[in-house]
């Protein structure tokens, strides 16, 4: 049986520190046992995933859009949605339409992504652990009452009032630092220096229209090379190096939108592999459910 959170165990904003909660959440005896539910499937989702995943807690279903908006592809298991499977670092992920597909995706030892922006499934699904990954800058939504214990990535969220955890995912001193008080820090708009290069690096829509490619993920460029189109407008780059992220042909964008994203360190090997950063950012998803369930 779960024990019961949310508001009517937890009625103050009050730190929701683990020996706190171990006192409220029983101890499982198989971690493997663990039903997680992260919202979104997009990179940080993925690397979270992958994470638990490896660490063998399996049971995991992840909850997409319709149409997920990943630049970074090779490494987000949101491609499931559009493909029927996506294989990241070894782990596979397939696309799922309810509860009987996500139970025999784990009996096949894969991961379960649905195409469900609403989170109908999660009622059904009866999550011990919510990761929002979903990295919207604001709550779309999450409760406490979701599972025992609910996490939130980066800012938009308050541990203690909306999810028990918060895992800080802006770079720097305090990236992947657990939060069990108050908010992460606000996000700065600025993407983060990779190669002596941030904004830079970043591919951006020109118009509001539907994206063509005209290149690939893993492609070698040069400054101002052209990598696509929105509608009949350009979208160059503004360094060389290798074609590290680029969103679905097709996808309809507004001006403005991260499209792609062009790593100056031109290492191939980069592209379909998860980063440092969302590295991170998994392992202390990972720390936070120990935390409460070991």
């Amino acid at each position: 049986m779960k024990p019961e959170v949310g508001p009517a165990v937890f009625p103050d904003k009050r730190d929701y520190g683990a020996a706190s909660m171990r006192k409220l959440i029983p101890k499982m005896t198989d971690l493997r046992k663990l039903i997680l539910v992260i919202k979104g499937a997009g990179e940080m989702a993925t690397a979270v995933a992958w994470r638990l995943y490896m660490a063998n807690l399996q049971k995991i279903l992840m909850l997409e859009t319709d149409r997920p908006l990943a630049v970074r592809r090779e490494v987000s298991f949101c491609e499931a949605v559009q493909d029927g499977h996506k294989t990241v670092e070894g782990v596979e992920a397939v696309r799922v339409g309810g509860l009987a597909d996500t139970h025999r995706a784990w009996e096949q030892g894969k991961i379960a992504v649905a195409p469900d922006p609403r989170w109908h499934l999660l009622a059904g699904i009866g999550p011990d652990v919510v990761v929002d990954a979903i990295l919207a800058k604001r709550n779309l939504g999450t409760r406490l009452s979701e599972a025992g214990l609910v996490i939130g990535l980066g800012p938009g969220f308050s541990a203690g009032q909306d999810v028990h955890l918060v895992v800080e995912t802006n770079r720097g001193h305090n990236l992947g630092r657990i939060i069990s008080a108050g908010q992460a820090e606000p996000n700065t708009g600025i993407p983060g220096v990779i190669g002596g290069y941030a904004e830079e690096r970043v591919l951006r829509a020109p118009a509001d229209g539907t994206f063509r490619a005209r290149r690939s993920i893993g492609d070698q460029v040069s400054a101002d090379d052209v990598v696509g189109f929105v509608q009949e407008q350009e979208v160059r780059t503004q360094i060389g190096g290798v074609l590290r992220g680029l969103i679905r042909t097709g996808t309809p964008v507004i001006r403005g939108l991260k499209i792609g994203d062009v790593d100056p360190r031109g290492r191939k090997s980069y592209c379909d592999t998860i980063s440092d950063k969302a590295r991170a950012i998994g392992g202390s998803v990972l720390e936070a459910v120990l935390r409460i369930y070991n």
